[in-house]
């Protein structure tokens, strides 16, 4: 599976502090802490030795002792203040308290009872700390599916209830199934039922804005061991599906960062290979279509094959393009030459 940018800048952070604590770790232990190979951790030193505080000028980077490099040991000798605990000012406060607020109201029922005892034993320390400014901002998560389907999908979440949903997917294809609800969630601007689909065997992320409707059923969800961790995207292929590989352009790289892949191989040209486990070709169709620009290969054939009929028969169904109008026949043709 690629690594997403989120998931290596918590390392890097991660990082920082450990090296912060133990002085002097060899990058095989590093490796072995972070769950990474040695030459993933002399990546993200140099990474780190290239980042730091606005004006990036030597003395405000982030350093490592450059003799201890070399004999494989990573020594920090300058955090640039990221070992600090951090000092909110009165307006971050008010927008931290706004967002707590809005997730223990919105996403408490569908919260483990150690989450939300978490999220109010902090929201209450930090309206603490505010004073009279935690007063000023009541703010509330918008949610963008229909009014009585997320009144049925938080009433299934509180009862620990299974779903019936009617969806419709990114192909236009209406579908019911049976969920296990495990929580709602936001990302970017849309919002989603993260739950466990009994038709796909599999977990799915389904947003709320393409559920028409849903019921809640007189069965209890069943446990699903190491559910809720998954579906972190929108786009999740089903399992049994085929493999097919996309050879990219170096700015085509957005594709392992927003796609699930199998795997990414780096090429020594600066293009690069992912592979994608397809379960809707329509959903491959349109990926490939958005990424043509960077597209130098695909495999098997037949996909890159299917791709091209069906950009053929998009621009066919412009119809063909106006040429120049053709010379009047009472006007002379101009000779050529």
């Amino acid at each position: 599976m690629a690594e997403r940018a989120s998931e290596r800048l918590l390392r890097l952070l991660g990082m920082i502090g450990y090296l912060d604590r133990n002085d002097g770790v060899s990058v095989e232990q590093l490796a072995e802490h972070f769950g990474v190979t040695p030459s993933q951790v002399m990546a993200d030193v140099d990474t780190l030795w290239m980042s730091g505080t606005p004006g990036y000028y030597p003395h405000d980077l982030i350093d490592f002792d450059a003799d201890s490099y070399d004999r494989g040991e990573i020594r920090l000798t300058e955090s640039r203040g990221m070992t600090r605990p951090l000092r909110l000012g009165t307006r971050e406060a008010v927008t931290l308290l706004a967002a707590l607020r809005a997730m223990v109201a919105d996403l408490g029922p569908t919260l483990d009872p150690e989450q939300v005892e978490v999220l109010r034993s902090t929201l209450a320390k930090l309206t603490a700390a505010t004073g009279e400014a935690a007063g000023a901002v009541d703010v509330r998560l918008a949610v963008d599916g229909r009014p009585e389907v997320v009144a049925q999908i938080r009433r299934a979440l509180a009862t620990g209830r299974r779903l019936r949903i009617r969806y419709v997917n990114a192909s236009d294809v209406t579908s019911d199934r049976d969920v296990d609800p495990l929580r709602m969630t936001t990302s970017d601007e849309r919002s989603y039922l993260q739950a466990w689909c009994l038709r796909a065997g599999d977990e799915r992320l389904f947003r709320l804005d393409r559920v028409l409707a849903a019921e809640v059923l007189d069965v209890p969800a069943e446990p699903h061991p190491g559910a809720g961790r998954g579906a972190t995207a929108e786009f999740r292929f089903d399992l049994e599906g085929d493999v097919a590989t996309l050879h990219l352009r170096s700015t085509g790289r957005w594709v392992a960062e927003t796609v699930p892949v199998e795997d990414v191989r780096n090429l020594p040209d600066g293009s690069f290979e992912v592979d994608v486990r397809v379960g809707q070709r329509a959903f491959l169709r349109s990926l490939l279509l958005q990424a043509a620009d960077d597209v130098l290969g695909v495999r098997p054939p037949e996909v890159a094959r299917d791709v091209a009929t069906r950009a053929r028969a998009a621009l066919a169904a412009y119809g063909p393009l106006a040429g120049p109008p053709e010379p009047s026949s009472a006007e002379p043709t101009p000779a050529a030459g």
